[in-house]
Protein backbone atom coordinates (compact mmCIF):
# COMPACT_ATOMS: atom_id res chain seq x y z
CA UNK A 1 0.00 0.00 0.00
CA UNK A 2 1.41 3.39 -0.99
CA UNK A 3 1.24 6.68 0.88
CA UNK A 4 -1.63 8.03 -1.22
CA UNK A 5 -3.84 5.06 -0.28
CA UNK A 6 -2.88 5.64 3.34
CA UNK A 7 -4.08 9.25 3.15
CA UNK A 8 -7.41 8.18 1.70
CA UNK A 9 -8.04 5.49 4.32
CA UNK A 10 -7.14 7.64 7.31
CA UNK A 11 -9.18 10.58 6.09
CA UNK A 12 -12.27 8.75 4.88
CA UNK A 13 -14.15 9.19 8.15
CA UNK A 14 -13.61 12.97 8.23
CA UNK A 15 -16.67 14.98 7.20
CA UNK A 16 -15.96 17.07 4.11
CA UNK A 17 -17.37 20.31 2.75
CA UNK A 18 -15.54 21.40 -0.38
CA UNK A 19 -12.52 19.29 0.48
CA UNK A 20 -11.52 16.95 3.29
CA UNK A 21 -12.03 18.74 6.59
CA UNK A 22 -8.42 18.56 7.78
CA UNK A 23 -7.30 19.95 4.41
CA UNK A 24 -9.67 22.89 4.88
CA UNK A 25 -7.96 23.63 8.19
CA UNK A 26 -4.55 23.43 6.53
CA UNK A 27 -5.71 25.83 3.81
CA UNK A 28 -6.74 28.33 6.49
CA UNK A 29 -3.14 28.36 7.77
CA UNK A 30 -1.77 29.50 4.41
CA UNK A 31 -1.54 33.16 3.44
CA UNK A 32 -2.94 34.46 0.19
CA UNK A 33 -0.53 34.51 -2.74
CA UNK A 34 1.99 32.14 -1.13
CA UNK A 35 4.10 29.49 -2.83
CA UNK A 36 3.32 25.96 -1.64
CA UNK A 37 4.70 22.46 -2.11
CA UNK A 38 2.43 19.53 -1.17
CA UNK A 39 4.46 16.36 -0.56
CA UNK A 40 2.47 13.23 -1.34
CA UNK A 41 -0.27 15.39 -2.82
CA UNK A 42 -2.35 12.55 -4.25
CA UNK A 43 -4.68 13.76 -7.00
CA UNK A 44 -4.05 17.39 -6.06
CA UNK A 45 -7.22 17.95 -4.03
CA UNK A 46 -5.66 20.46 -1.63
CA UNK A 47 -3.59 22.19 -4.32
CA UNK A 48 -6.62 22.63 -6.58
CA UNK A 49 -8.52 24.20 -3.68
CA UNK A 50 -5.65 26.54 -2.80
CA UNK A 51 -5.10 27.60 -6.37
CA UNK A 52 -8.73 28.45 -7.00
CA UNK A 53 -9.68 30.00 -3.65
CA UNK A 54 -6.51 31.72 -2.39
CA UNK A 55 -4.46 32.47 -5.53
CA UNK A 56 -1.65 30.19 -4.32
CA UNK A 57 1.34 29.29 -6.50
CA UNK A 58 1.09 25.51 -6.07
CA UNK A 59 3.46 22.61 -6.71
CA UNK A 60 3.09 18.93 -5.87
CA UNK A 61 5.14 15.75 -5.71
CA UNK A 62 3.44 12.35 -5.76
CA UNK A 63 4.80 8.81 -6.04
CA UNK A 64 1.77 7.36 -7.86
CA UNK A 65 1.81 8.06 -11.59
CA UNK A 66 -1.94 7.44 -11.77
CA UNK A 67 -2.62 10.19 -9.22
CA UNK A 68 -0.10 12.50 -10.90
CA UNK A 69 -2.10 12.13 -14.13
CA UNK A 70 -5.34 12.99 -12.31
CA UNK A 71 -3.75 16.10 -10.82
CA UNK A 72 -2.38 17.26 -14.17
CA UNK A 73 -5.86 16.90 -15.67
CA UNK A 74 -6.94 19.50 -13.10
CA UNK A 75 -4.14 21.78 -14.39
CA UNK A 76 -2.17 21.27 -11.18
CA UNK A 77 1.65 21.14 -11.65
CA UNK A 78 2.59 17.83 -10.04
CA UNK A 79 5.65 15.71 -10.71
CA UNK A 80 6.11 12.00 -10.13
CA UNK A 81 8.64 11.40 -7.38
CA UNK A 82 9.41 10.11 -3.91
CA UNK A 83 9.11 12.85 -1.30
CA UNK A 84 11.63 11.11 0.95
CA UNK A 85 14.34 11.03 -1.70
CA UNK A 86 13.64 13.90 -4.06
CA UNK A 87 13.35 16.93 -1.76
CA UNK A 88 17.14 17.25 -1.93
CA UNK A 89 16.78 18.48 -5.51
CA UNK A 90 14.81 21.55 -4.40
CA UNK A 91 16.84 24.71 -3.60
CA UNK A 92 16.86 26.31 -0.15
CA UNK A 93 14.00 28.62 0.78
CA UNK A 94 12.13 27.91 -2.45
CA UNK A 95 8.63 27.84 -0.90
CA UNK A 96 6.64 29.64 1.75
CA UNK A 97 4.99 26.41 2.92
CA UNK A 98 5.75 22.69 2.58
CA UNK A 99 2.85 20.37 3.46
CA UNK A 100 2.87 16.74 4.59
CA UNK A 101 -0.65 15.49 5.26
CA UNK A 102 -1.18 12.36 7.40
CA UNK A 103 1.95 10.73 6.05
CA UNK A 104 4.86 11.36 8.41
CA UNK A 105 4.22 8.11 10.31
CA UNK A 106 4.78 6.19 7.06
CA UNK A 107 8.13 7.79 6.22
CA UNK A 108 11.45 6.02 6.73
CA UNK A 109 13.11 8.97 8.45
CA UNK A 110 10.62 11.50 9.91
CA UNK A 111 13.38 13.61 11.45
CA UNK A 112 15.16 14.08 8.12
CA UNK A 113 11.85 14.78 6.42
CA UNK A 114 11.11 17.67 8.79
CA UNK A 115 14.62 19.07 8.35
CA UNK A 116 14.30 18.95 4.57
CA UNK A 117 10.86 20.57 4.64
CA UNK A 118 12.20 23.50 6.64
CA UNK A 119 15.23 23.75 4.40
CA UNK A 120 13.12 24.34 1.31
CA UNK A 121 10.27 26.27 2.96
CA UNK A 122 9.80 28.90 5.64
CA UNK A 123 6.96 26.94 7.26
CA UNK A 124 6.10 23.24 7.34
CA UNK A 125 2.54 22.05 7.93
CA UNK A 126 2.18 18.48 9.17
CA UNK A 127 -0.99 16.59 10.00
CA UNK A 128 -0.77 13.22 11.72
CA UNK A 129 -2.91 10.59 13.44
CA UNK A 130 -2.49 10.37 17.20
CA UNK A 131 -1.59 6.78 18.07
CA UNK A 132 -1.84 7.56 21.81
CA UNK A 133 -5.57 8.25 21.59
CA UNK A 134 -7.50 6.64 24.47
CA UNK A 135 -9.38 4.31 22.11
CA UNK A 136 -6.13 2.81 20.89
CA UNK A 137 -4.86 2.51 24.46
CA UNK A 138 -8.05 0.77 25.54
CA UNK A 139 -7.93 -1.77 22.69
CA UNK A 140 -4.30 -2.57 23.44
CA UNK A 141 -5.03 -2.92 27.18
CA UNK A 142 -8.17 -5.06 26.90
CA UNK A 143 -7.45 -7.14 23.79
CA UNK A 144 -3.67 -7.31 24.00
CA UNK A 145 -3.43 -6.71 20.25
CA UNK A 146 -2.44 -3.81 18.02
CA UNK A 147 -5.49 -1.54 17.57
CA UNK A 148 -7.58 -1.77 14.41
CA UNK A 149 -10.28 0.87 13.85
CA UNK A 150 -11.41 3.56 11.41
CA UNK A 151 -8.26 5.57 12.00
CA UNK A 152 -6.01 2.49 11.95
CA UNK A 153 -7.65 0.20 9.40
CA UNK A 154 -4.60 -2.05 8.99
CA UNK A 155 -3.38 -5.19 10.69
CA UNK A 156 0.09 -5.15 12.22
CA UNK A 157 1.63 -7.10 9.33
CA UNK A 158 0.29 -5.01 6.43
CA UNK A 159 0.27 -1.50 7.85
CA UNK A 160 2.25 1.21 6.04
CA UNK A 161 2.70 2.97 9.39
CA UNK A 162 6.27 2.23 10.40
CA UNK A 163 6.79 5.00 12.98
CA UNK A 164 3.90 5.08 15.42
CA UNK A 165 3.72 8.62 16.74
CA UNK A 166 1.67 10.44 19.35
CA UNK A 167 1.03 14.17 19.56
CA UNK A 168 3.42 14.32 22.50
CA UNK A 169 6.09 12.45 20.50
CA UNK A 170 5.84 14.96 17.66
CA UNK A 171 6.06 17.95 19.97
CA UNK A 172 9.11 16.43 21.68
CA UNK A 173 10.80 15.93 18.29
CA UNK A 174 10.19 19.58 17.40
CA UNK A 175 11.78 20.60 20.69
CA UNK A 176 14.75 18.31 20.05
CA UNK A 177 15.29 19.87 16.62
CA UNK A 178 14.80 23.37 18.04
CA UNK A 179 11.81 23.96 15.75
CA UNK A 180 9.14 26.41 16.77
CA UNK A 181 5.50 25.28 16.81
CA UNK A 182 3.65 28.29 15.42
CA UNK A 183 0.16 26.78 15.37
CA UNK A 184 -1.44 23.52 16.44
CA UNK A 185 -4.99 22.25 16.09
CA UNK A 186 -6.41 18.98 17.42
CA UNK A 187 -9.39 17.12 15.99
CA UNK A 188 -11.62 14.18 16.79
CA UNK A 189 -12.84 11.76 14.14
CA UNK A 190 -16.06 13.78 13.92
CA UNK A 191 -14.09 16.77 12.74
CA UNK A 192 -14.56 18.64 16.00
CA UNK A 193 -11.97 20.78 17.70
CA UNK A 194 -13.15 20.49 21.29
CA UNK A 195 -12.33 23.20 23.84
CA UNK A 196 -10.98 20.57 26.21
CA UNK A 197 -8.29 19.76 23.62
CA UNK A 198 -6.69 23.12 24.34
CA UNK A 199 -5.38 21.84 27.67
CA UNK A 200 -1.86 20.40 27.67
CA UNK A 201 -2.65 16.81 28.68
CA UNK A 202 -5.94 16.41 26.81
CA UNK A 203 -4.82 16.30 23.14
CA UNK A 204 -2.48 13.34 23.58
CA UNK A 205 -5.30 11.38 25.23
CA UNK A 206 -8.43 12.52 23.39
CA UNK A 207 -7.48 13.85 19.95
CA UNK A 208 -7.55 11.60 16.90
CA UNK A 209 -5.53 13.96 14.72
CA UNK A 210 -3.10 16.82 15.15
CA UNK A 211 -2.23 19.56 12.69
CA UNK A 212 0.96 21.55 13.26
CA UNK A 213 2.60 24.51 11.57
CA UNK A 214 6.28 24.68 12.46
CA UNK A 215 9.28 26.80 11.53
CA UNK A 216 12.94 27.09 12.35
CA UNK A 217 13.79 28.98 15.49
CA UNK A 218 14.96 32.41 14.34
CA UNK A 219 18.09 32.02 16.46
CA UNK A 220 18.80 28.53 15.11
CA UNK A 221 21.75 28.59 12.70
CA UNK A 222 22.60 26.09 10.01
CA UNK A 223 25.96 24.26 10.42
CA UNK A 224 27.49 26.54 7.76
CA UNK A 225 26.20 29.67 9.49
CA UNK A 226 27.44 28.38 12.84
CA UNK A 227 30.91 27.76 11.37
CA UNK A 228 31.17 31.29 9.99
CA UNK A 229 29.90 32.77 13.27
CA UNK A 230 32.36 30.75 15.38
CA UNK A 231 35.23 31.69 13.08
CA UNK A 232 34.39 35.37 13.40
CA UNK A 233 34.12 35.13 17.19
CA UNK A 234 37.43 33.26 17.52
CA UNK A 235 39.19 35.77 15.27
CA UNK A 236 37.95 38.61 17.44
CA UNK A 237 38.88 36.90 20.75
CA UNK A 238 42.42 35.96 19.74
CA UNK A 239 43.17 39.22 17.98
CA UNK A 240 43.57 37.67 14.55
CA UNK A 241 41.81 40.53 12.85
CA UNK A 242 44.37 43.09 11.70
CA UNK A 243 43.58 46.77 11.42
CA UNK A 244 43.15 48.00 7.91
CA UNK A 245 46.06 50.20 6.88
CA UNK A 246 45.19 53.62 5.65
CA UNK A 247 46.30 54.73 2.22
CA UNK A 248 46.37 58.34 3.36
CA UNK A 249 49.94 59.57 3.95
CA UNK A 250 50.68 61.89 6.83
CA UNK A 251 52.13 65.22 5.71
CA UNK A 252 54.94 66.35 7.99
CA UNK A 253 55.55 70.02 8.11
Amino acid sequence: MNISQLNKNIGQNIVTKQIRYDLEIISDMIDLGSKVLDIGCGDGELLYFLKNTKNIDVRGIEISQELVTKAIKKSIPVIQGDGEKDLEFYPNHNFDYAILSQTIQATQNPKKMLEEMLRIARFAIISLPNFANFKNRFQLLTLGKMPVNKNLPFLWYNTPNIHFCSIKDFENLCNELDFQINKKIFLTTKSKSLKILNYDIAPNLLADFGIFMISKNELCLTPQEQYVTNKAINSSIFGINKPIASNNKRLDR
